[in-house]
């Protein structure tokens, strides 16, 4: 097992700035390793790069160097987006030299336990609530990774009696080898990533990391209603504690009634009033924490995210009797489902952050039609047919943009969908955002809603979801 300790005078390579190579760099640092922080970027381009090479860090940027990565190297800390791909890390791989994430970092120096959450879609609004969840209980959360503040900038901050929530992607958990999350999530699996992945076998496998080193005393929460996700936790170690909107668990979290699937079905949506959250123990205790429609976030993808949250936060040691009110309070998060304003009658809805076709599914199932739908972005292969359905059954009409945006245009015109408008590039990307705003705006009348669901990752047009998102509510706003 890797120790902080045994790295005081050997060489570290860290590459990648930004907060998270900051974070490591500063703590090997810190620990007396002779650090070297590399990023392919300009030197103009990292401003985190003064502030080491201040602290006396070596920083070399524009390019790899020669010789970063030698036989002599003790540790490489690589930014998660970084591919394995990258020469620096092809050549530490080479040469036998461990490969981590700042993840793998975070869990050695965390005094408080660890509560690790991942999934395809709806990471950051179960972390999120977690958090709340457990700020309301009184145990004292503190919330970071993927989520935007480093892991390992957090674990150095953390108390012994409170519990750091983990938002982790497969890129952060690909990096790790003796991680343990006292708590472990698995929220669903879809295709997605295979740009770094190369295939489904390594995103799963990725994803798995979260439980590899589990014991019997750590918990491992999974849903029930995802096949991929029941598969794995076959081989989980932890207790295993599930969640579930279409089933009747003995042990877990789960909606009584249950829905007959996850997806919406006719009739099911006039019921909600009628349907509860349930925990049970497995030993015949049973608790009602709230009414599903009292939920402060719609959509039956939200329902799974609060029933994960909920199964999280009793594992932490939460009062049942102490959730129902922040649930109920609870609105979301920036770029999730994110209710913009009305303008002209027309409702709008930012949901950025919905980078595959399964996140742009749920979010179209959660909303009422008629819906006008801007989609479309970083093309990563897909064929995107899997949309088909909910475009026929639930789009009036479709602004596609960026690289994917004939690919969905053509999905929308097979589901027979007439209004169709792809969306060709303009003077920049923003300015083709706006367009497309426009071009949805046009499509509807008083009582529809426009919604931002690209089903794609941003990187073709814009450096991030939010900036994309941000850009959507702008538009929106100076219609």
């Amino acid at each position: 097992m890797m120790q902080l300790t045994n790295y005081r005078g050997r060489p570290v390579v860290v590459l990648g700035l930004a907060r998270s190579g900051v974070a490591a760099a500063k703590l090997f640092h810190g620990v007396g390793a002779h650090v070297v922080v590399n990023d392919k970027k300009e030197r103009d381009q990292c401003p985190e790069a003064d502030e080491l090479a201040a602290l006396g860090i070596s920083v070399v940027c524009g390019h790899h160097p020669d010789g970063l990565v030698t036989e002599q190297t003790a540790l490489l800390v690589k930014n998660p987006g970084i591919p394995y791909s990258a020469p620096p890390i092809a050549e530490a791989l080479r040469l036998g030299v461990e490969v981590v994430s700042e993840v793998e970092v975070a869990g050695l120096l965390s005094p408080a336990p660890i509560i690790g959450i991942t999934g395809s879609n709806g990471k950051t609004t179960t972390t999120t609530l977690t958090g709340v969840l457990l700020e309301a209980a009184g145990l004292k959360p503190l919330v970071a990774g993927n989520i935007g503040r480093p892991l390992s900038e957090a674990a150095g901050e953390i108390a012994e009696d409170g519990w750091l929530v983990a938002e982790l992607s497969s890129f952060q958990l690909k990096g790790t080898s003796d991680f343990r999350p006292r708590i472990a999530c698995l929220l669903n699996i879809a295709e997605t990533h295979l740009d770094y992945h190369g295939t489904m076998e390594d995103y799963v496998g990725s994803k798995a990391k979260l439980f590899k080193n589990q014991t019997a005393e750590d918990v491992a929460i999974y849903n029930r209603d995802d096949e991929t996700c029941r598969r794995l936790a076959e081989s989980f170690n932890g207790r295993a504690f599930p969640f579930s909107v279409t089933q009747m668990l003995e042990t877990g979290v789960m909606i009584v009634p249950p829905y007959a699937e996850i997806r919406p079905t006719d009739g099911e949506e006039d019921e909600e009033a009628e349907r509860w959250i349930v925990s049970r123990d497995g030993q015949g205790k049973e608790q009602r924490i709230l009414r599903v429609d009292e939920l402060g976030i719609p959509g039956r993808h939200n329902a799974a995210n609060a029933l994960a949250a909920i199964a999280i936060a009793l594992a932490a040691g939460a009062e049942p009797e102490l959730l129902a009110e922040p649930l109920r309070a609870f609105r979301g998060v920036e770029h999730r489902l994110e209710y913009i304003g009305a303008y002209g009658g027309v409702k709008f809805y930012n949901d950025s952050k919905a980078t595959n076709p399964m996140a742009t599914t749920m979010s179209i199932l959660s909303l009422p039609s008629p819906l006008i739908l801007i989609a479309g972005g970083l093309d990563r292969g897909s064929d995107y047919m899997e949309l088909l359905p909910v475009f026929r059954d639930r789009l009036k009409g479709l602004a596609a943009i960026g690289e994917t945006r004939r690919k969905i245009g053509r999905v929308a015109e097979l589901s027979g969908l007439a209004n169709v408008k792809i969306v060709e590039p303009v003077e920049d990307a923003e300015q083709t955002l706006r367009q497309a705003v426009r071009e949805a705006a046009a499509m509807a009348e008083p009582g529809d809603i426009v919604l931002l669901s690209p089903a794609c990752a941003s990187w073709d047009m814009f450096p991030s979801y939010e900036v994309r998102g941000r850009i959507f509510k702008q538009s929106a706003h100076t219609l």
